[in-house]
């Protein structure tokens, strides 16, 4: 969910950059920045950000100058009105002067200085340029997230390759074969008989019956393979499959720690080991995924 892009565009005497950057998150947070002024222009580009991106923290601000261009000379007829009208109130001494109109123009607001403003058909054609960069920038960072997330799905291919292979070889442990469950149950049983002095038969066959779903592991190994099945159809779908993948990310969590709790074999519990190395790779990894 990592990329970056740049926009640059002009029209008119206005020229603006796009500045567009992603970092990975679970959600879209969206930060926007615009000049003063171009509140339009937010509204439209938040929008179109959020229509084309689905996760991530992504940060896009747009910068936006002017050519400087001499403005108009403005007199403030009723400033400098109100001004004379108050000159006339006032005795002049002898030594003194009358104001001269140089005098009078100089004080601060009799004369204004008018910027130059775009007509509302400037400003139209203006946002639309801006919206059009941001497009192209956009494109360009969809590109660049593209990129990442094709060599991140080469990646979990493998750990997903790696989390099958350790499945079958967990189903096909020798430790799992009826021959075996039967000698650790009587070994159980065994160690039930030498702790109680008097046991009950109905209670043993149904220690003897907890101890044998407790020790059964073909739940989870069948869950497994389904959900690898499930992650390796989403990559090749391809799409806004972050969070569906984070989602069975965990469910391989969950899967694998039961297979591990419920493990009375060596070999099992050392497959189930490296199921869990393997498995939190994978979750670090699909937080990277949009």
């Amino acid at each position: 969910m990592t990329g970056f892009a740049r926009a640059r565009g002009s029209l008119g005497p206005w020229s603006y950059a796009w500045e567009l950057k992603s970092v990975n998150a679970k959600g879209l947070d969206l930060r926007l920045r615009v000049p003063p002024g171009f509140d339009a222009v937010e509204i439209k580009a938040r929008a179109a950000i959020s229509a084309r991106l689905a996760r991530g923290s992504a940060f896009a601000s747009l910068s936006a100058k002017r050519a400087e261009a001499e403005g108009a000379a403005r007199v403030n007829r009723a400033a400098l009105d109100r001004l004379l009208a108050a000159l006339d109130d006032v005795p002049l001494h002898a030594s003194l002067r009358p104001a001269s109109l140089d005098g009078l123009l100089s004080i601060r607001g009799v004369v204004e200085v008018v910027e130059p403003e775009d007509d509302d058909a400037q400003r139209a054609a203006l946002e639309a340029s801006m919206l059009a960069a941001l497009e192209a920038a956009l494109k360009e960072l969809l590109a660049s997230r593209c990129a990442e997330g094709s060599a991140l799905a080469v990646v979990l291919g493998e750990r997903l390759t790696r989390i099958a292979a350790l499945t079958a070889q967990a189903d096909a442990a020798p430790g799992r074969q009826p021959e075996a469950v039967r000698r650790r149950l009587a070994q159980q049983v065994t160690r039930l008989l030498e702790t109680a002095e008097t046991l009950d038969p109905a209670r043993l066959h149904q220690e003897a019956v907890l101890l044998a779903v407790k020790a059964d592991i073909r739940e989870e190994l069948d869950r497994l393979k389904a959900h690898v099945a499930g992650a390796q159809k989403l990559l090749a779908d391809g799409g806004p499959i972050g969070r569906r993948l984070d989602f069975l990310a965990q469910e391989f969590s969950r899967e694998t720690n039961t297979l591990c709790a419920k493990s009375n074999d060596p070999e099992l519990t050392s497959i189930g080991l490296e199921l869990k190395i393997e498995v939190e790779q994978l979750r670090e990894q699909v937080q990277n995924v949009e």
